[in-house]
């Protein structure tokens, strides 16, 4: 665990640097249509929600789509500072709908879908789906890691969460857990995948800090590192071909 300390420390200090150096932009043009065109492994990050879908929405007014976007956007940067191929899903407030779709469900279903299929397009992909939490509660707090049915998943998990822990919130005991058969994304590829509730909105302390741009770097800079970290642990998380699918999942209907 160590070394993951070591790739997180270094993380923070590259963003560091480079926001002294003239306000480095945290985002990219990178369409969903491009990820064919991609070669070798390519971690693809995956904002949840957004655009009209704005996901769970705070009493304050925040929107889960924004969180997630900030930390998708710098864990964009940290993975390919770290030299890693990335495909960064959206990097403004957008659906990814088709233009054909006019409701508020079809526009749901077809981004989900295209989400599904720019995994699914890459030869050699390992997904990272970045979520909040709410409850109606607001006594939940902590940050927990879901994993995808490729096994390769859950080890990563492991490693993401007790870093999460570790580095930012040592109360927090949530465990990992499988992903839940519902969601679809995760459900619908065989790559190593993570989904990753990074904390509550309902609950209003973890809230302050998941709208804070510096625990924001915090959070992707622990998620890379882990990443990084379990890629030289277990060795290159390989290709799992599409003969294997049916081995691996079983996908639900929608």
């Amino acid at each position: 665990m160590k070394e993951n300390r070591f790739w997180i420390g270094l993380s923070l200090v590259a963003l560091g640097l480079l926001g002294a150096l003239g306000g480095f932009v945290l985002r990219r043009d990178t369409p969903v249509a491009a990820s064919a065109a991609i070669s070798g492994p390519v971690v693809v990050i995956d904002a949840g929600h957004g655009g009209e879908d704005g996901g769970a929405v705070a009493p304050d007014g925040t929107e889960e789509a924004d969180v997630n976007l900030e930390v998708a956007r710098r864990l964009d940067v940290l993975l390919r500072l770290m030299g890693e191929n990335t495909l960064l899903l959206r990097d403004s407030d957008i659906s990814l709908h088709d233009d054909s779709a006019a409701t508020i469900r079809e526009k749901k279903v077809s981004d989900i879908h295209n989400r599904v299929d720019a995994v699914n397009a890459l030869e050699d992909a390992r997904l990272i789906s970045i979520h909040q939490n709410f409850f109606s509660s607001s006594k939940y707090s902590g940050a927990q890691v879901f994993y995808g049915g490729n096994p390769l998943s859950q080890p990563w998990a492991e490693t993401t969460q007790s870093e999460l822990r570790a580095c930012l919130a040592p109360e927090n005991k949530r465990q990992i857990k499988p992903i839940d058969r519902h969601v679809y994304l995760m459900n619908h590829i065989s790559c190593p995948a993570l989904l990753i509730e990074c904390g509550f909105l309902s609950n209003p302390e973890e809230r302050w800090l998941l709208k804070d741009p510096g625990y924001q770097t915090a959070l992707a800079a622990v998620i890379a590192g882990s990443y990084v970290q379990s890629t030289q642990e277990k060795g290159e998380i390989p290709h799992v071909s599409q003969s294997e699918e049916s081995v691996l999942l079983h996908p639900v209907r929608e």
